[in-house]
């Protein structure tokens, strides 16, 4: 079978590998569609502080069975998705059912080797029927999974004033799950072609440029109270520092970004505001299911969202053109 090695930063490789021997417990598939994210970019750049090189990179996939145990619930020919966060079942974090934060986690294409390959073995309880979506959807599932988990992580309520700090795609699937809560939805970022994309295709209320007036643009937007919720989704510290700045008294903030390194505050003004900080990590099989229902009343702009496609042969050759702003990539799709 055909893979895509990442055997270095910046180096991408074809490679013929054995198809796997399905184990125990696994279900073997023939991989279908794999996402990008920037995890996997990270991973080619050299930033990807949890990784040992070489990897097959990949984590965001949908797929067809090949073959499963007669008591999986599974059968040749179902199309499915992964929940790529390998969690161990019987941690302090998994005996609460908060599987995405296991102490023991093992995430495809981070931990493990993932989905950029023909063929896949992977632990069936992982594995779910990918019912009513198309397998471009099914491919999109974890990344708008990571969005829905943090908007129900921080409680979002319909009417409130919510930030987004960050338009990539987990930024962007933050936005979409806070609008279908029936929040007012502000983005802020560096770029203006992401800003106008989140007005054109997912409604946000207001886009507002990073730059030396943006705070009081911010402030204008919500008679100078700030936001009720704050998302940071930008993996730039001082953008996490600053976000504190931004919640209403009382509000809260969640950090989906993830950096080595501090995070800083003001205590004197986090405690006047009361301010609950959260961590949002991974998503659950109900964050996965929550937007399994959205895609199939038709309410993700899953098309929209998908603005490049590759072979997976052609990933060596390709892959390193979606780090370039002028792609304005927002989800790129590999297909098997």
């Amino acid at each position: 079978m055909l893979s895509v090695i990442c055997e270095s930063p910046g180096v991408l490789r074809v490679q013929q590998r054995d198809v796997p021997a399905r184990g125990n417990g696994e279900v073997l598939l023939r991989v279908s569609r794999v996402g990008i994210c920037g995890t996997d970019l990270h991973i080619f750049t050299g930033s990807q502080p949890y990784l040992e090189y070489p990897r097959v990179m990949g984590h965001e996939l949908s797929a067809v069975v090949v073959e499963a145990e007669r008591d999986s619930g599974l059968s040749a020919g179902d199309s499915i998705y992964v929940m790529p966060y390998l969690s161990c079942g019987h941690c302090v974090a998994c005996r609460q059912g908060k599987t995405n934060c296991c102490v023991n986690i093992k995430v495809l294409g981070v931990h493990c080797d993932g989905a950029l390959t023909e063929y896949l073995s992977v632990p069936a309880q992982f594995v779910h029927k990918a019912e009513g979506v198309t397998l471009d959807q099914a491919a999109m599932l974890e990344f708008l999974a990571i969005g829905a988990h943090a908007v129900r992580r921080t409680d979002v309520l319909a009417g409130q004033r919510v930030l987004v700090v960050g338009a990539g795609p987990i930024g962007m699937a933050a936005m979409i799950f806070a609008k279908l809560r029936g929040a007012a939805v502000t983005c802020l970022d560096t770029r203006a072609d992401r800003l106008a994309f989140c007005q054109s295709h997912l409604g946000v209320d207001a886009a507002v440029a990073v730059g030396v007036d943006d705070a009081k643009q911010l402030a204008s937007l919500t008679d100078g109270e700030f936001f009720d919720a704050v998302f940071d989704a930008t993996g730039n510290i001082d953008a996490m520092n600053r976000g504190f700045s931004f919640v209403a008294h009382g509000g809260k903030y969640t950090l989906i970004s993830i950096v080595p390194g501090q995070v800083t505050f003001s205590d004197p003004e986090f405690h006047k505001r009361e301010t609950t900080l959260l961590a949002s990590r991974n998503a659950t099989l109900a964050d996965f299911e929550t937007v399994l229902e959205a895609m199939r009343a038709g309410r993700i702009p899953d098309q929209a969202l998908n603005t490049h496609r590759m072979q997976l042969a052609d990933v060596p050759d390709a892959f390193a053109r979606l780090l370039e702003p002028g792609q304005t990539v927002v989800k790129a799709l590999v297909e098997c």
